[in-house]
């Protein structure tokens, strides 16, 4: 029997492709095929995971359908093929060295919320890694933001210059420890150090000329091993009236002045930075918190002065700051909660949730001030769950950067960007390699639209159908920057980057793209990039080109946005696309923003609009709302407007001068911009004149709306040439009329998003008639409006049209990446349009 069995064996060659390094699938392979009997090996390569199995015919068909049927919870496997080859006879199954190759393109897993296995050891004193701000499994922990090769093994990562204790490589080495071959395996006898370092403020509020630097020689320094091989020196802490900070009870302090973690520390003494950490934040003070993806900002978000001190050194005026909570219990007191949000805090990504605010919520009013919602998130590290639990409180956690620039994730270059910001911080040196902000999601009737794709998604890949025929670079626009690298059927959308606008952030952006294209072996041939001149993402684009290096394509900034949501649903179309935003550089040279086109992800043809006006200033105009309000009462009322309007009496005779400007078209260039429009609505009801951030007013307005208000200002439709137009100008009248009757804000601006809802469900409906399409894709910034977004759908479908929205890609320019990608692809495989 012996002899026949043997002869019965069957071996095959398998590779798996996909998410498959850095989730536990090696363990996985090794544990199906030690419980089938099996022989063979398995490892990790510069493609995915390759495997030889041999065993009986029926125990290697269950071992292949295992394989894809009971993968850890993190793998995405995206393709298996399996090739029979003749039995060796070998006995045992085994985990081999990792592979490098010149046919690079394996797949990248996103950084992993903790999981709830290691969340029991860190509060277990019994454990080995009680309280060990670093502890991590094959199921959980940073994966993205500490790589720096494939294949994903220990020396390529950033966790490469902490060797192992003998305790950890057990585990390491054990098939059936959860910890087999996790790279980032350490505890307190190996693993990182977490610190808490004096900061340099003493109190005195934010420094009169920008950052203050770090005062070498004014107390205590430490030297951190940065992820660049740079130092930092910082000074001395006090609270806010000035007093040292003192824990409670002894504190044993490192020969440098800082709190390290020991062993075993407990919560309230023992040299527990965790503890001294704490107390900054119940004194009041800013701590600066090294994250995954880069350094936070944290403030009690009970403590209005706490969190007034933040804006103002942050040089963040109004934008409001994300609240990180313990647990589901600490959000539901806070916000409401349905299930599609639950699922969302809760996921392993952990993004932050915009959610609607219960009356009474306790958080200081300057966390989010003037927004009917707020951002909400669970921990995400030990280190987070650590602070959530001994605070007891929800707390601040915005980005580590002055406002415009890219978020600090460099150790030197944290200490001393934030050092006039942060009273102490609490780090380690762990490095990371690249910054990823928090995610943002918006939950609307129990559906997901993601407003920021970085952290815990990025670089996850988006099917790209029609696939690329050559390897694809997509650039991007200016605002809410990203990147996008395609091959073949895969796009890999890059975390969020940041606007555009600086050295900073662009340098970011390169650096990005050149890490990515060589993690995922994607060498770009194509090159897809706005038509806008000036963006420097565009410059960057133009740039690559060089005589038989790489071929260059530009697209329409709102034919990307429609793109986007096409690839984003695995459509090609044509589609009826309304893309509504801000701005985006027109083919007539004008500045577009409320457009209808005609478009599948070849080309596209404009059909419609919303009236343009002038941009009275140019740039200055996004800034001032008021100009926009200027333009839109122009061309509603011409010379004659309604007396004592009061947007123009707050303005004197900077309003005659705008105007003249707007009529000369001097520096003012004609826009159809949706995102404008509701800047010059907020204007006239006097909820914004000027703006601190892109799209302030545009929130204010749909956040003063009464929801349950269903009136609606009329618009007429008229033919101007070959587009359809909506008069923008009936909707301001409107506006001005009713206000002027004595109607509240928040009735005026619902009656306005459902007037602009219904007019522009009237010319999709009409756009139908004219081409036979059903369908309408969504797609631009304005989408973020919750408000409009639901009206609006509403609106298409009771006339019978089927609607698409973004599902996995941000609606605003976090997106414009992937649709130029899907363009691109489109426009090499299928020919231009």
């Amino acid at each position: 029997m012996g002899t026949g069995r043997a002869r019965a064996r069957v071996r095959v060659r398998i590779r798996v492709e996909g998410i498959v390094q850095g989730v536990g699938f090696r363990p996985h392979v090794h544990s199906l095929a030690r419980d089938l009997g099996l022989s063979g090996w398995v490892g990790n390569d510069d493609r995915g995971v390759f495997i030889e199995a041999e065993g009986e015919p029926g125990d290697v068909a269950r071992f292949q359908k295992d394989l894809r049927d009971q993968a850890p919870p993190l793998a995405a496997i995206h393709r298996v093929t399996a090739t029979a080859i003749p039995a060796c006879g070998d006995r045992g199954f085994r985990i081999e060295a990792s592979r490098g190759g010149a046919r690079r393109f394996t797949f990248v897993s996103p950084d992993v919320a903790t999981c709830d296995d290691c969340l029991a050891e860190l509060f277990d004193p019994a454990d080995r890694r009680h309280r060990h701000p670093f502890v991590t499994c094959t199921g959980c922990g940073p994966r993205f933001t500490i790589i720096r090769d494939v294949p994903y093994d220990r020396p390529a990562t950033t966790m490469a210059g902490f060797a192992m204790c003998g305790e950890c490589e057990r585990e390491y080495l054990d098939p059936s420890d959860r910890r087999f071959h996790a790279q980032p395996i350490c505890c307190p006898a190996c693993g990182p150090v977490l610190r808490l370092l004096d900061g340099g403020l003493r109190g005195e509020g934010p420094p009169a000329h920008g950052p203050a630097a770090a005062r070498p020689g004014a107390g205590p320094t430490l030297s951190t091993r940065d992820g660049d091989g740079s130092h930092a020196h910082h000074p001395d802490l006090r609270t806010r009236d000035g007093s040292h900070l003192h824990g409670p009870g002894p504190r044993a302090r490192d020969g440098d002045g800082s709190y390290a973690a020991r062993p075993g520390a407990g919560p309230a003494g023992g040299g527990d930075p965790i503890a001294a950490a704490v107390e900054v934040l119940r004194a009041g003070g800013v701590l600066a918190v090294k994250g995954l993806g880069g350094y936070h900002l944290a403030v009690d978000a009970t403590d209005e002065e706490a969190v007034r001190t933040l804006r103002s050194r942050k040089h963040r005026e109004d934008r409001p700051f994300a609240v990180m909570v313990p647990d589901l219990s600490a959000a539901r007191a806070l916000c409401e909660l349905d299930a599609e949000g639950e699922r969302l805090l809760t996921g392993p990504q952990r993004p932050i949730v915009l959610l609607p605010r219960r009356p009474g919520a306790a958080v200081a009013g300057a966390v989010a001030p003037g927004d009917r919602r707020l951002g909400l998130m669970l921990p995400y590290t030990p280190i987070h769950h650590l602070l959530a639990a001994e605070l007891a409180r929800p707390y601040v956690l915005t980005s580590g950067n002055l406002s415009d620039e890219p978020i600090a994730h460099r150790d030197a270059d944290a200490l001393s960007r934030l050092a006039g910001v942060a009273d102490a911080f609490l780090t380690h040196d762990r490095p990371i390699h690249v910054r990823a902000d928090d995610s943002v999601l918006l939950v609307t009737r129990g559906r997901t639209v993601p407003l920021r794709r970085s952290r815990g998604y990025a670089p996850e890949p988006l099917p790209l159908s029609p696939p690329a025929r050559r390897a694809v670079l997509a650039c991007g626009a200016e605002l809410k920057s990203t990147f996008c690298l395609a091959r073949r059927g895969y796009a890999f959308v890059s975390h969020h980057i940041g606007d555009l606008e600086n050295y900073e952030t662009l340098r970011s952006f390169t650096e990005g793209i050149e890490h990515l294209g060589r993690l995922l072996g994607i060498t770009p041939a194509l090159v897809a990039h706005d038509l806008h001149p000036e963006y420097l993402s565009t410059k960057y684009a133009l740039d690559l080109e060089a005589p038989g290096s790489v071929e260059l394509t530009g697209v329409q900034h709102h034919h990307a946005h429609i793109a986007s949501c096409l690839a984003d649903n695995r459509e090609t179309g044509p589609v009826i696309g309304v893309a509504f935003d801000g701005l985006g550089y027109g083919t007539d040279g004008t500045i577009w923003g409320g457009e209808f086109l005609v478009a599948d992800l070849v080309g596209f043809t404009r059909a419609g609009r919303l009236a343009p006006v002038p941009m009275p200033g140019g740039t200055a105009a996004i800034r001032q709302p008021w100009r926009m309000a200027a333009a839109h009462l122009r061309a509603a009322y011409g010379d004659t407007l309604p007396p004592n309007l009061p947007v123009r009496a707050r303005h004197g005779s900077r309003w005659d001068e705008v105007v003249a400007v707007a009529e000369t078209g001097t520096n003012s260039p004609l826009t159809s911009s949706a995102g404008r429009l509701f800047d010059a609505v907020a204007a006239i009801l006097g909820l914004r004149d000027t703006v601190t951030y892109e799209g302030q007013a545009a929130i204010a307005l749909e956040q003063c709306a009464d929801p349950a208000e269903r009136g609606a200002y009329p618009a007429g439709i008229v033919d101007e040439g070959p587009l359809v137009t909506i008069r923008s100008a009936d909707l301001v009248r409107a506006v001005v009329e009713d206000t002027r009757a004595g109607a509240v804000p928040a009735l005026v601006s619902a009656r306005f998003h459902n007037g602009l809802a219904a007019a522009t469900a009237r010319v999709c409906a009409r756009l139908r008639e004219d081409t036979g399409l059903g369908t309408v894709a969504l797609s631009g910034g304005v989408f973020q409006n919750r408000l409009l977004l639901e009206g609006l759908v509403a609106a298409l479908r009771l006339r019978g049209l089927r609607v698409l929205t973004h599902r996995a890609v941000p609606p605003n320019d976090g997106g414009i990446s992937f649709g130029q990608a899907a363009v691109a692809a489109a426009r090499d495989t299928l020919g231009p349009p």
